[in-house]
């Protein structure tokens, strides 16, 4: 009964989560380390690479969590637009 009515406070809540953890670095590179492949995380990755010089491949990366975070925002909205409608019928 409670979540039908708390819906949208854990959609907000699971995005701004997600898209934290899109960014976390001092944390995952403190506690799992930087071992590519296994806990590697996008914001490492893209650290990585531009100390090591390949400034290409982390602007790529960049792209590439600007994109999911675009898609991710935009599946919300898309949700919550749908949800609203269905309600107003």
């Amino acid at each position: 009964m409670t979540l039908p009515l708390a819906w949208r406070g854990v959609l907000a809540g699971t995005v701004l989560a997600f898209a934290r953890a899109l960014g976390e670095f001092g944390a995952t590179i403190m506690i799992a380390g930087n071992i590519p492949g296994r806990t590697q995380t996008l914001a490492l990755a893209i650290f990585q690479a531009s100390q090591i010089g390949h400034d290409d491949r982390a602007q790529v990366l960049a792209g590439v969590t600007v994109l999911l975070a675009f898609a991710t925002l935009w599946t919300a909205e898309l949700f919550t637009r749908r949800r609203a409608r269905r309600a107003a019928t």
